[in-house]
């Protein structure tokens, strides 16, 4: 288990690749998903998402170096929260679940949780 500021790390990398792949290659992603890869409105939106988590990477990443345990916290909390609701929305796909499906919630759920684990235990 890893404590606050390394989940930050961490989930800033798995973001970055997401993005990176999101940008250059969204309808492999979208293919993976189980959705319309030959949908331009699909594709379209997957590069914003992924220029979007560019954002949140690097704000994961910068935060996670915070001196303050306090604002450390705070991000962890909205970081839970996000990656929960990342999990909960990807089961809630409008397609078929796929294997891959099925791992990028249990990648949302399984940083919510670790997030979790981190505020009961008090490790940052």
């Amino acid at each position: 288990m890893f404590g606050i500021r390394s989940t930050l790390k961490l989930g800033s990398l798995v973001f970055g690749l997401s993005a990176v792949l999101l940008v250059l290659t969204p309808e492999v992603f979208l293919t993976l998903l189980e959705l319309d890869s030959s949908s331009a409105a699909l594709v379209w939106s997957m590069r914003m998402i992924g220029v979007t988590l560019v954002a949140l990477a690097g704000n994961m990443w910068i935060n996670s170096t915070n001196p303050s345990d306090v604002a450390v916290r705070r991000v962890g909390v909205v970081m839970a929260v996000a990656a929960t609701g990342l999990g909960i929305l990807t089961v809630l796909i409008p397609a078929p679940l796929s294997w891959f499906t099925v791992l990028y919630a249990a990648v949302g759920f399984g940083f919510g949780l670790n997030y979790f684990v981190c505020f009961l235990r008090n490790k940052m």
